[in-house]
């Protein structure tokens, strides 16, 4: 049987016959099966974290307290729910047009797409003895020397030359022919370009895609005073974070930043139906994690990205709305633009939140327990924080109290209270009073506090130390919430 070639020198495509995927979970179609799925994710998670709020599970990771959820909140968890299920049929709506529009996947021709992947090694290997002669090295003498000892490495500096690799085809006569086969390692190295580094770049451009999209459209939206008050102060009712407030948006916002954003993603990088049931599932994921509240040292979407929810929580506050708008995979815009949060150790603000929002609870169960005995007989979710409310901390002042701002971050702060000022159906100057309010009530407790430091019995780990390490991610960096001080 004697070799032939084709003009080329390369080794032929094989055939191939195209056949209909099928259903990854029968019978529901796999374009309907990504459109359910981010929704599913999205619920599940979110009910895990609120069981967890309830059953006050891992509270040592705890951003906020329940007392803070209940009292430092301008919205309630009905109006959350009503408004993340009217985004939801918008993205599925939007999705489910997005999807006819997408021809069928078809699989079958995955050995055909990677011969050519083959056929592009080969080809790459000609440049070899091309370099090798330009260099003064004589590329075949060099190569007849390895070819007993290490063939494939011969073959590669002879550009491409496999005289021991060959395949068998049969024509349509019925003669059978030799022609050029692959190398080993060639097809590994195609397999692994097909299935691996393929995929991993088009998932590497969608998420820049959407970080992108999202940022900028984000600070657009608290930049311009009427795009902030008439669509995403919604989203900044929630001042403590939680879960399945994820995507509690304005439905215009959350079609123009979220669906749109993730959307145009999908459509640039090509991507198959059941990658983009990865991707949009996964993105729905980093979202309700990056709302959770929670700073988990074992959550792996909390190492992999430095956007994390001790990182977007900042945002949420009202002196830190116009920073981190970086969502929901990497802060390298914030970076790169200057709008990360340059206050430093953010601790003592915290601590001032929780224990304010404490306080306010304690007075109001305190009157519900005056005016109704039966009540003060139920059982008291709060009990603990209520008792730590009353019992400040035996810590000097100076280390609860926050530092006054400097520099950039002090603008950054009157820059984000201003704009709270701006949500007026929300009370916005009500927040900021109440702040004030809170303000001056921490500062007295804590001379009091002071006054009563022999007395305190309360542990290290409700101590502001205790505190700093949960809102600090896991200190990973010298700084609080994963940021350097500047």
């Amino acid at each position: 049987m004697e070799l032939h070639s084709n003009s080329s020198g390369l080794p032929p495509l094989p055939d191939y016959t195209l056949t209909v995927m099928p259903s990854l979970v029968a019978p529901i179609p796999d374009k309907l099966l990504s459109l359910l799925l981010p929704i599913a994710a999205y619920w599940i998670l979110s009910m895990l974290f609120h069981w967890i709020d309830v059953k006050d599970y891992f509270s040592q990771y705890r951003l906020h307290t329940p007392a803070e959820v209940l009292k430092r909140n301008h919205v309630t968890r009905w109006e959350v729910i009503r408004d993340v299920i009217i985004q939801q049929v918008i993205q599925t709506v939007v999705g489910w047009i997005l999807e006819i529009t997408e021809p069928d996947d078809y699989h079958g021709k995955e050995n055909y797409d990677m011969a050519v992947w083959g056929q592009r090694i080969r080809l790459a290997q000609r440049v070899i003895p091309v370099t090798l002669n330009a260099m003064g090295i004589d590329a075949v003498g060099l190569a007849s020397k390895l070819s007993a000892s290490h063939p494939d490495l011969a073959g590669a500096i002879a550009g491409g030359v496999y005289p021991s690799f060959f395949s068998t085809v049969i024509s349509k006569s019925g003669v059978e022919t030799a022609v050029p086969g692959f190398a080993p390692w060639e097809m590994m190295v195609a397999q692994a370009i097909y299935w691996v580094l393929v995929p991993a770049m088009q998932f590497a451009a969608a998420i820049l895609i959407v970080d992108t999209w999202q940022y900028f459209l984000h600070r657009a939206m608290h930049m311009n005073k009427w795009l902030y008050t008439t669509f995403h102060s919604r989203h900044h009712r929630l001042y403590v974070p939680y879960a399945f407030g994820a995507l509690y948006n304005h439905p215009f916002e959350g079609f123009l930043l979220d669906t749109l954003g993730t959307g145009i993603a999908y459509k640039i990088t090509g991507m198959s139906t059941r990658q983009g049931m990865c991707f949009f599932t996964g993105s729905t994921i980093k979202t309700v994690d990056d709302h959770s509240g929670y700073a988990l040292p074992w959550d792996p979407l909390q190492r992999i990205t430095s956007n994390n929810a001790g990182y977007h929580d900042v945002h949420h506050q009202s002196w830190g709305i116009k920073t981190n708008f970086s969502q929901p995979f990497f802060t390298f815009w914030d970076h790169l633009l200057g709008t990360v949060w340059t206050g430093g150790d953010i601790s003592a603000r915290y601590e001032r939140s929780r224990r304010a929002a404490q306080l306010k609870l304690g007075s109001d169960n305190a009157a519900i327990t005056k005016s109704s005995q039966a009540d003060s007989k139920a059982p008291n979710p709060y009990a603990n924080e209520l008792r730590d409310a009353t019992k400040l901390k035996s810590i000097p002042l100076e280390q609860q109290q926050p530092l006054p701002t400097t520099g950039k971050a002090k603008q950054q702060a009157a820059g984000s209270r201003e704009q709270v000022l701006e949500d007026r159906s929300a009370g916005g100057s009500t927040i900021l009073r109440e702040e004030a309010q809170e303000e001056m009530e921490a500062k007295r407790s804590l001379r009091k506090s002071n006054r009563r430091r022999t007395a305190s019995s309360l542990t290290q780990s409700d101590s502001l130390r205790g505190l700093r390490e949960r809102v600090s991610i896991h200190g990973r960096t010298g700084g609080v919430l994963g940021m350097d001080h500047q």
